[in-house]
């Protein structure tokens, strides 16, 4: 055959066949490769490119059949030129040796190694000229495409592969954070510690975030009416409860913009309080802060009684404060926590016992569990399984604590610090 063919065209056919080897193994790489939520992203944009490749990709069996196909053959036209090839220059007998050695070393590094990692590197410069070539190929080849994916579908059918579209990578919670995590500087810190706070909405309750009921400020009808007056012109809330005797018994919610209009009368009574008050608005301890955002925003309140399983209120929330969990603080205004932690000159922080754990983590960022009671004193009676009887130390996680002060069963305050383990220097 060598005698029938001028030897350049032979190692120009050669040549060729490698390169196309070479393309069919960068474009697989390529196509499987490709980010496919930017593809998405770019198809959605009206980039044409983009919408050819993610029309290969919906039917990665039919794709990975016609790249395989084209490479299958173009290696063995080049494998049998090739001992042509070899048999012209070292004879029937050491040719065909030869050839295999020589072209898989070829193949190995021209058409394999080479240009799957740089497609592994650069998909889209691969992927999106590929598909060009690729989707007429495909149609050309649909018949030897379509019986190899039917044998080959079938096999898989029996280990339990159903699903053969490509429709299937939605991700998941997890996994969308962590794509959040390792975007870099191509989504600011800020912007993540946002997307974050997001995805953890599902995981927290308003029962985490409340305002607690003996934190929670409100008008006791019961009171001195010149007592309830006063307290009304001087609160710093928009929105109070009100409520007769005890808290159990809200009334309603009084928006100090309408206070107004009972203010401005010459005299003024507990039922004109109570009128200009709305219905109050109760929440299930356990509600998701994701669900009740949406329930603010349906029912078009911005403040709730949060009610334990048997009705009685446990404390107040707001849909500031829900916001706050994706966005942080509003304002820099921490007085309220720092009034519970005074941090001490060995670095210690003495905090009392009411402090809120999740306020702790946020501000001093510890990792101590927020699955079980939600203040310091019910974290470590929890820890403890006993009323203290006086001075006591404990750790949980990494930070120890030593009971201060405890009033009426109650740890009132305590002494806490970050205890880093420092490895053991080898002698």
């Amino acid at each position: 055959m060598s005698d029938d063919f001028p030897l350049g065209l032979l190692f120009g056919l050669l040549f060729l066949l490698v390169c196309l080897s070479a393309f069919f193994s960068s474009s697989e790489t390529g196509m499987m490769s490709i980010n496919r939520y930017r593809v998405s992203h770019q198809a959605n944009s009206g980039d044409r490119p983009a919408k050819r490749v993610l029309r290969l990709l919906a039917r990665p069996d039919r794709l990975i059949g016609v790249i395989l196909i084209g490479n299958n053959l173009v290696n063995n036209l080049a494998a049998a030129l090739a001992t042509v090839l070899a048999i012209h220059f070292f004879g029937e007998v050491t040719g065909p040796a030869i050839a295999p050695l020589v072209l898989t070393i070829v193949i190995l590094i021209f058409a394999e190694v080479g240009p799957k990692t740089y497609a592994a590197i650069k998909p889209e410069r691969i992927a999106y000229p590929a598909s060009v070539a690729l989707e007429p190929l495909l149609k050309v080849l649909y018949p030897l495409v379509w019986l190899v994916n039917t044998i080959s579908n079938g096999l898989l059918r029996l280990i339990g592969v159903k699903s053969l579209t490509g429709n299937g990578d939605h991700l998941t919670r997890d996994e969308l954070r962590t794509v959040v995590h390792e975007a870099g500087t191509m989504i600011p810190r800020r912007h993540q510690a946002m997307l974050l706070s997001i995805l953890d909405l599902e995981n927290v309750t308003v029962n985490d975030i409340m305002v607690p009921r003996h934190e929670v400020v409100g008008i006791d009808l019961e009171d001195e009416l010149e007592s309830i007056l006063a307290q009304i012109r001087t609160s710093q809330h928009t929105r109070v409860p009100v409520f007769k005797g005890d808290i159990n018994n809200i009334i309603g919610m009084l928006h100090l913009r309408n206070a107004a209009r009972f203010l401005s009368k010459d005299e003024v009574t507990k039922a004109a309080i109570v009128q200009e008050a709305r219905e109050p608005y109760f929440i299930p301890e356990s509600t998701p802060l994701h669900t009740q955002l949406l329930n603010f925003q349906q029912q078009k309140r911005r403040t709730g009684i949060v009610v334990d399983e048997y009705g009685d209120v446990e404390g107040l929330v707001t849909l500031e404060d829900i916001l706050e969990e994706i966005v942080g603080e509003f304002t820099t205004d921490m007085a309220g926590m720092h009034q519970e932690m005074h941090l001490q000159e060995d670095g210690s922080y003495v905090i009392e016992g009411t402090a809120n754990i999740r306020e702790l983590n946020k501000s001093l960022g510890w990792q101590l569990p927020t699955d079980g009671p939600k203040t310091l004193n019910g974290l470590i009676l929890e820890h403890l399984e006993a009323f203290p009887e006086g001075p006591t130390c404990l750790q949980v996680g990494n930070v120890r604590m030593e009971i201060l002060e405890v009033k009426d069963k109650v740890i009132t305050s305590a002494r806490c610090w970050q205890h880093v383990r420092r490895a053991a220097r080898q002698e």
